[in-house]
């Protein structure tokens, strides 16, 4: 076939994002390209072929040897070549990979297979080598990273926000902890569905129709036969493999992919110059603008985040795959084929999140200052607290006029609490049953209100690195 520049490509992942991360692409290339496709289909071939052999008693070691180097030497160029005379992308496979086996096999080349039976079990295993040996090595490493960060700042006080405003204290770690638990969930959940993926070797409406005119038991067959690929057999086919499996994985992965775009979408914001809490790294010729050389962008958050938008709307045609009418139609022939797209735009996203964490430089400094930067009104809630478990009724209005003091006048919550004596005592009172200091000293330190924040950062990073540890080792 004719090769071609890589800038030639019209697809941005084969020369833009390939070029900059070109071990990741190579692998995900290694498991789903169309030469990969190739292979795993003459793989499915040579599978059917052993089967067939083993279960007439005529599989010997050097016939097995045969098979085998007659599926490798099959190229992509061959079949497409044959294609243009078969217009069948199945044919041709079969065609090429029968001229290349010893005449007394010939005959048992695909023999009580449909298309899809091939089709669809080689799609199970390229899915499922491409989630197991690319993707889940890729999300557990920024899962590890994600944890690291959380341990190692769990004791780093920072505002809480809720709708843009700040909220009440809490600390990095303890916000990071929030994705370290969201995304190791979401990695159990993708890993345990990548054993779950199934094939066929039903025929061409699933009722083993074409199987039952050489064998008794043609269900015993297929079990034999994907056992030898490391595949479940579907519980009912049509002409295709029921869809579910492999979407409901799909799904998984989208939910995934929101997750991380979800804390890019966190960390860009938290490097606004007017927030400035932390910084991704940034390369010693790497430039920020064109024409303002001050600027330091949070380019791969952004580029994260842009992958997610690029990519997530495809899951509706994941779902339109669904559908197919009566045993079988083509209308996914085309969609079909756009969920290798999908997998390594999630895989850069997630690659490029993981290179984010790695990197990030985390600025404890700005976090307090920002955190102290409404004069000690985000303790208003233990303040409204205390007050109320000290019996007085109107404690939540106490509180909320005191900050609306503090506010206009510009003055911290500890002063504008100085004005009402009766309140204060209470506060202090309350304070010191709980063994605290006393309200002056505890409204001027809003670090410390916490709860237990730093705790359930420690404890979710060490929990979730274990995890990953058991995952790696299975």
């Amino acid at each position: 076939m004719t090769s071609r520049d890589i800038f030639d490509n019209l697809s941005p992942l084969d020369h833009r994002y390939w070029e900059a991360n070109p071990e990741l692409f190579s692998a995900l290339s290694a498991r789903l390209s169309e030469s990969a496709q190739v292979r795993t289909c003459v793989r499915v071939e040579a599978a059917l072929l052993k089967t067939h052999l083993e279960l007439r008693g005529r599989l010997s070691p050097g016939l097995e040897a045969d098979i085998d180097a007659a599926a490798g030497a099959v190229s992509p160029e061959e079949v497409y070549e044959e294609e243009k005379t078969t217009h069948h992308n199945i044919r041709a496979l079969v065609n090429v990979f029968q001229k290349k086996l010893p005449a007394e096999v010939q005959s048992l080349v695909h023999l009580g297979a449909t298309s899809a039976d091939i089709l669809d079990t080689a799609k199970a295993i390229e899915l499922r080598d491409a989630v197991r040996g690319v993707l889940l090595p890729v999300l557990i490493g920024l899962e590890e990273e994600l944890c690291d960060l959380a341990v190692r700042e769990a004791e780093t006080p920072q505002v809480g926000r809720t709708h843009g405003q700040h909220a009440v204290p809490l600390t990095f770690g303890f916000a990071m902890a929030e994705y370290v638990s969201r995304l190791g969930i979401s990695i159990q959940k993708i890993e345990e569905l990548s054993r779950s993926l199934v094939g066929k070797l039903a025929g061409a409406v699933g009722a083993y129709n074409a199987l039952s005119m050489s064998y008794k038991d043609p269900e015993k067959v297929e079990a034999a036969f994907l056992g030898r690929l490391g595949v479940q057999p579907s519980e009912h086919s049509t002409q295709l493999a029921e869809p579910e499996p492999a979407l409901r994985l799909l799904l998984e992965i989208n939910v995934a992919f929101g997750i991380i775009a979800n804390l890019a979408d966190d960390l860009r914001n938290l490097q606004r110059t007017e927030i400035n809490e932390v910084r991704e790294s940034f390369g010693a010729g790497q430039v920020g603008s064109s024409t303002m050389p001050q600027k330091r962008n949070p380019w791969n958050s952004e580029h994260v985040k842009s992958l997610w938008k690029a990519m997530c709307p495809r899951v509706i045609s994941f779902y339109m795959d669904q559908i197919s009418e009566h045993q079988r139609d083509l209308t996914n022939s085309a969609s079909g084929r756009f969920v290798v797209e999908y997998l390594a735009g999630f895989a850069d996203a997630a690659a490029r999140m993981r290179q984010v964490i790695a990197g990030l430089t985390v600025n404890r400094e700005k976090m307090l200052a920002n955190l102290k930067l409404s004069g000690g009104g985000v303790l208003a809630e233990p303040a409204y607290i205390l007050l109320a478990e000290s019996g007085a009724a109107d404690a939540h209005e106490r509180v909320r006029r005191l900050t609306l003091a503090a506010e206009a006048e510009k003055i911290p919550f500890t002063e504008a609490l100085k004005r009402e004596p009766e309140t204060e005592a209470l506060l202090s009172g309350r304070l010191a049953a709980l063994g605290l200091p006393p309200a002056a000293e505890f409204f001027s330190r809003p670090e410390a209100y916490r709860g237990r924040a730093a705790e359930k950062a420690k404890s979710l990073g060490e929990k979730y690195r274990a995890l990953m540890g058991r995952l790696i080792k299975e």
